[in-house]
């Protein structure tokens, strides 16, 4: 069973602790989404090809495997 990040157990927050508050479980959650983005896989390499970087010939016939 998860228990609940924060649980107000008495009494009321004033400004100063409610912005601490703020502040921690907004950078709490930066760091979880840090963590996350850095675990994504990463993209595979571009499947299409420069044309600067083909050979300019393959066979005497690849000009029909073009068209």
């Amino acid at each position: 069973m998860n228990e609940p990040l924060v649980r107000v157990v008495r009494g009321s927050l004033s400004a100063e602790e409610l912005a601490a508050l703020t502040a921690v479980l907004t950078a709490r959650a930066a760091q979880a989404a840090a963590v996350a983005a850095a675990q994504q896989a990463v993209e595979p390499i571009a499947t299409w090809s420069r044309l600067e970087r083909r050979p300019p010939y393959f066979s005497p016939v690849s000009w029909q495997q073009a068209a």
